[in-house]
């Protein structure tokens, strides 16, 4: 394959497929779904993991064991540094404040508060977990800690 092939026969909008249109369209009759069968009707959906009749992957492998992460509880982390540069000196931070800020990213259920990087400004934070560090942290700073729930 040379360079100048890779993008021959690209178009931008190709027109649709008009279906059922005669034998001269070439998708005339049938429409290109074959004959008789759950698949050539109207409304027809092939299952999920469907395999042509084989029995399917999901079902062919043994199955053991139990997971629980549907029940476990999302906890957004937020490390010092990224503190010290959203908020000014003397706030009290809240995880809604945080998530405004975009400090706490995503979806979440508690907010942790990890001791990566310096700080320097006083805060007062308000969340659902701390690390030793960032306790020893913000207490080093004259900044107050206080746990949600």
């Amino acid at each position: 394959m040379m360079l100048h092939d890779v993008h021959q026969g690209i178009v931008g909008s190709r027109p649709r497929k008009r279906i059922g249109r005669g034998i001269g369209s070439g998708h005339g009759k049938t429409s290109g779904r074959g004959h008789k069968g759950a698949a050539s009707r109207s409304g027809y959906k092939r299952s999920l993991g469907f395999e042509g009749g084989q029995m399917p992957l999901l079902r062919r492998i043994a199955k053991r064991g139990f997971n629980n992460n549907q029940f476990a509880v999302v906890v957004a982390e937020v490390n010092l540094a990224a503190l010290e540069t959203a908020f000014e000196p003397g706030t009290t931070i809240t995880p809604e404040m945080m998530k405004d800020k975009g400090v706490a990213k995503g979806r979440f259920e508690e907010v942790k508060i990890l001791g990566n990087g310096n700080l320097t400004k006083k805060f007062n934070i308000s969340a659902h977990r701390f690390s030793k560090s960032a306790e020893e942290k913000i207490a080093a700073a004259g900044g107050t800690v206080t746990r949600i729930g």
